[in-house]
């Protein structure tokens, strides 16, 4: 199974497709999508759907795991985050892809085993299960890495529940 892990946002998207074989987690490719701060927030929304359908068509993931939004003191920040959030679905959906969401509380639980953890410790479990020789840069692409993490791990176990009681 082939994830990509999603980090939005409007300056910068953390991106990291991994593959899980078996009980291994292999990493395939990961980076961010910049768009530049003085550009119309329109044309920054299009470069950001525009590279996640290249990327997508370039690394057909079976599944796209994408952070929840959840509520910042900045407004601002949040309805930002959150168009950039929409058109990044918008190219998993037009792909064909399914759509995993997970809060960062359960990325954490999923990864360090604590939903409180510190982002330095999330970065290093990244790095450990990945067999990365550093943490990915900048802080988003380990950000994305951790979600698909999370991913890869709960994947199965929902399989299983939603196959409860189905027969």
């Amino acid at each position: 199974m082939r994830v990509l892990g999603i980090d939005p946002g409007i300056a910068i998207v953390g991106f990291g497709f991994i593959d899980k074989q078996g009980h291994k987690l292999v990493p395939v490719q990961y980076g961010s999508i910049q768009t530049e701060a003085n550009t119309d927030s329109a044309v920054r929304l299009q470069e950001i759907y525009e590279a996640a359908v290249h990327l997508i068509d370039k690394y057909k993931p079976d599944a796209v795991a994408i952070e929840k939004l959840f509520f910042n003191k900045n407004v601002t920040t949040a309805l930002t985050v959150g168009q950039a959030r929409g058109v990044l679905m918008l190219a998993a959906v037009q792909n064909g892809v399914p759509i995993a969401e997970y809060t960062p509380l359960q990325v954490k639980q999923a990864i360090v085993g604590y939903g409180k953890a510190e982002k330095k410790q999330v970065q290093e479990m990244v790095r450990m299960f990945l067999k990365l020789s550093a943490v990915p840069k900048p802080d988003d692409v380990a950000d994305a890495l951790a979600i698909a993490i999370c991913h890869a791990h709960s994947a199965g176990l929902q399989q299983k529940l939603n196959g409860v009681g189905k027969r």
